[in-house]
């Protein structure tokens, strides 16, 4: 592992705790939902680049898919 994917991983992880609690307080599934993909994907993506698409992909989803 390197230090780009740890930095990508400590990154989107704290944007999902943000998430988490946005959804928690909010009572809104969608960011609930990112925020917990978000704090746990790291752990199973190890290249850098995937962990900025999907990073990005999943922190793009709660502003485009409301309910």
């Amino acid at each position: 592992m390197d230090v780009a994917a740890l930095f990508w991983g400590l990154l989107f992880s704290s944007i999902g705790l943000g998430y988490f609690i946005y959804g928690k307080r909010q009572q809104a599934p969608v960011p609930l939902v990112c925020g917990i993909v978000l704090m746990v994907f790291p752990y199973f993506v190890s290249g850098p680049w995937t962990l900025v698409l999907v990073g990005g992909a999943l922190m793009a989803l709660p502003y485009f898919v409301r309910l």
